[in-house]
């Protein structure tokens, strides 16, 4: 790791003073191992849960993302899902596409339905940050080497800090979820601890944040 930054990778983008949170894809079609895209996330779904309710408590809004198909998608997304047939079980209304109940999305938080890994493409996404003055967008969810990576770095490219707490990804693949978060933490984004997140919404209304700078380097 230390290599890395000494070749001149890993800074630190560090906090702005206006963040989101996004929770990408906790749906049941992922947590729940019974699905033919699942795997135990419990831990991950729990640490989720944690964020979301510390943004809530500051007013720190609160999005998350679905994968569903209509019957009319499957041309446009022919071969994503020749490449992984398993995203066939998310057909809009199924059981897997619903997000998982242990996270209790409000009425008021946006559920953004998507078709791809990234969250921004063929989605609002980008029009709600922007109408909210999102400069920070906290990317939690699932999984860690698919759609939350291509979320990462789409979001970079779209102008905001990508913040990745890493207790609160997962993945299905232990060692794409490792590899991942390097990938990330080295050149698309801050992967840092839950308990890091938490104190900076704790901040996000006081002087101090323009200094909020993370002195995490990842695992």
């Amino acid at each position: 790791m230390k290599e890395w930054y000494r070749e001149g990778f890993g800074g630190r983008i560090g906090y702005g003073s206006r963040p989101a949170l996004l929770v990408v894809d906790v749906t049941l079609g992922f947590t729940d191992p019974e699905s033919p895209l699942g795997a135990e996330m419990s831990d991950v779904v729990a640490a989720i849960r944690r964020l979301i309710l510390a943004a809530r408590q500051a007013s720190v809004p609160v999005m998350y993302t679905s994968v569903a198909y209509r019957d009319a998608d499957h041309v446009a997304v022919r071969f994503f899902t020749q490449k992984v047939p398993a995203l066939l079980a998310l057909q809009e209304g199924s059981l897997w596409t619903k997000i998982d109940p242990r996270l209790e999305p409000l009425p008021e938080e946006p559920i953004l339905v998507k078709l791809y890994a990234s969250a921004f493409y063929g989605t609002p996404l980008l029009s709600v940050l922007v109408s909210l003055g999102v400069d920070t967008l906290v990317i939690a969810g699932l999984s860690t080497s698919g759609c939350v990576r291509a979320t990462v770095v789409d979001a970079l490219q779209h102008g905001f800090r990508p913040i990745v707490p890493r207790e609160a990804v997962g993945d299905r693949n232990r060692a794409a979820h490792q590899t991942s978060l390097l990938d990330i933490d080295t050149k698309y984004g801050d992967v840092v601890s839950v308990k890091e997140v938490l104190e900076y919404f704790q901040q996000i209304n006081t002087p101090r944040i323009s200094t909020f700078i993370s002195k995490d380097k990842g695992e």
